[in-house]
């Protein structure tokens, strides 16, 4: 599970180049997958690493964005 929250996560921030609608599709994809690796027993501690991992980047991404935003002037 540690190993598929740490790759998820990597993975996702590997994404931040993609900019605008197409920074969504890898991240939908990589929901999907995650979600179907949740499901399947045999795979299930993978697919929640990587749900984790999106957790993680979601709060981390958001506290980035926030962050940047508060130094910006108008």
């Amino acid at each position: 599970m540690g190993f598929g929250v740490l790759l998820g996560t990597v993975a996702l921030f590997g994404m931040a180049f993609l900019a605008g609608p197409a920074a969504l599709i890898p991240i939908a994809v990589y929901l999907v997958v995650a979600i179907v690796l949740a499901v399947r027993p045999r795979t299930s501690r993978w697919g929640a690493g990587l749900l984790i991992g999106l957790g993680i980047f979601t709060l981390a991404g958001a506290g980035i964005c926030v962050g940047y935003l508060a130094q910006v002037r108008p």
